[in-house]
Formats: structure tokens, sequence, C-alpha cells
């Protein structure tokens, strides 16, 4: 069977990755937490773990008939490095929720078009009208990170980028839409061991990117774009929350927790929609690289 990218990730592991991580990826079990900084060893139990899944996507739908009858609005933003478990935790978000309701926002590569357009004007089309959820699988902060790390921006659009986005998300406020900045953090063990399975599997290897492979060498540019985002755009208004993800279970169910306990809706069970595990999920400074 070919390998996707002729086995690029296979020959990181084998030859570039620090001794570190190619250690903690070959010594560590399928289920063990392989960042030594994580709160927990190993992953949480999955009988616990669907428990409280199912508890917490009925408080979705609650949410869901609540965004219908009222008129709210909310957008839902998910960032984090390539396989920290985006798609996976938005999955289980929207599970039982009608596509018409909720809906998820995945944006290309730009067109000729949108390339001279406001930066922010293609993510302002997608934004929810009255009764509608949004989520954002990756947003406006592409430019913050990625485009940065790959130099896919100059540093002046950059810093315009940093200069206009709090009167942005401020008008997103002002207009009473509900605001959430999730970030999943994934350790750079638990991201290669999370690579090297998707390039030996034929069901997932369509995951896998040039930028994906690319950006195993630029580790530490990814951590600083990172690190100068959180401290421009963390805000008393507009917070990040960052949950730490090397555990998919515990981090999909913090980042529901993230967005069920900040917002009202009838028939909330507040010893379900609770705050999520300060362990897991806080502010950035609990990030870590």
């Amino acid at each position: 069977m070919a390998l996707p990218f002729d086995g690029a990730i296979g020959d990181f592991f084998e030859k570039t990755a620090p001794k570190k991580v190619r250690k903690a990826i070959e010594d560590g079990r399928k289920r063990d937490i392989l960042a030594q900084d994580f709160p927990y060893d190993r992953w949480m139990d999955k009988d616990d773990y669907q428990e409280r899944l199912d508890a917490l996507q009925l408080e979705l739908v609650k949410l869901q008939a609540d965004v219908k009858a009222t008129g709210k609005r909310v957008v839902v933003v998910f960032e984090g490095r390539d396989a920290a478990g985006k798609g996976g935790t938005i999955k289980r978000f929207r599970e039982n929720l009608s596509p018409r309701i909720a809906r998820v926002v995945a944006l290309s590569k730009p067109s000729d078009r949108e390339a001279g357009e406001w930066y922010f004007q293609r993510y302002v089309r997608h934004l929810p009208s009255a009764g509608e959820i949004v989520l954002f699988d990756r947003s406006w902060y592409n430019r913050a990170v990625v485009e940065k790390v790959f130099d896919f921006c100059t540093d002046a659009e950059r810093a315009a980028f940093f200069r206009q986005l709090p009167e942005f998300e401020d008008m997103l406020a002002d207009e009473g839409i509900h605001f959430f900045k999730i970030w999943l953090n994934v350790s750079r063990a638990e991201q290669l061991r999370r690579f090297l399975a998707r390039e030996k599997d034929p069901l997932k290897q369509w995951k896998l990117s040039w930028i994906d492979v690319e950006g195993l060498n630029r580790w530490d540019a990814y951590s600083a774009a990172i690190r100068e985002t959180f401290d421009k755009t963390h805000r008393d208004r507009t917070p990040w929350t960052v949950v730490r993800s090397d555990d998919k279970y515990r981090a999909r169910l913090a980042a529901i927790e993230a967005v069920l306990s900040h917002i009202d809706y009838a028939g909330k069970i507040i010893k379900v929609a609770k705050a999520p595990d300060p362990a897991i999920a806080g502010g950035p400074a609990i990030w870590t690289d």
C-alpha cells in the first residue's frame, strides 16, 4: 500500500523527531498519555466518557431548542495544531443537532476574489442569523498562526489583523452573539503519534496534507505564533478557553462544557452543564508547547 507523501511522516519519526518524542511514542501504550506534564496518566474510562457525553449531548439538544425558540445566535471557534482533535470534538458537539440550526464552517484556501477582499469578509458571510449555531473548524485565526508559520501573509498583513481583531470580535459581542473561542492543545509526541496512525490507515489518509508534513519541522515556529496570538487576543470580553487534548475523551467533554456552562437556556441542568475540569481546560496559562 502506497503511503501518502511517500511515507514522509514515518521518515520524520525515524530520522528527525527529537529522541524524547520518539521514545515516548515507542514506550507508550494505546491509551497512555505521552506528555509528562499532563494531569492524568491514561485516557478517561470509555464507559464513564460515554455516560457523560450522552448527558451533555442531551443538554446540547436543549440548547438547540432554546436557540431556535429565542433567536439566540451562537458562534464557537475551534482552533489548534493539526491533529489536535478539532474535527472529532465538533462531530460530538453537533452529532444530535439539526443541520438547519447547527452548521459547521470549514473554509478552504481563499479564491482569487476572496484574496482581494477585506480579510474578515469571507468569515462574516458565515456568521449566524437568529436561531442558528455556527461552529468554525478553523477560523480567521489562520492569519495569526498558520499563515505566519508558512509565510502565507506579510508581517504588515498580520499586524493589521491583530489591530483590527479586537474591534471585530467586540462587534460580535455587541450584536449579542454568544461567542466562544476554544484552543485544543496537543503535545508534540501525541500529535506525531496521531499522524503516524493516519499515515497507515487508508480510511484516514485523506486527513493528511502537505501542511501537516511540513509543519512537523516547524513546531517551534508554531509555538511562537500561538504564544503571540494568545498574548494579543485573549481578552476579558472575548477570552480563549484552552483545552488540553492528549486525551480526546476528556477534551471533547471539556469543550462542550466550556460552551454550555456559559450560556443560559431553558431546561438547563447545572450539574451536567458545569464548568470543565480545571486541570484540562482554562485560560492560556495552562497552554504548553
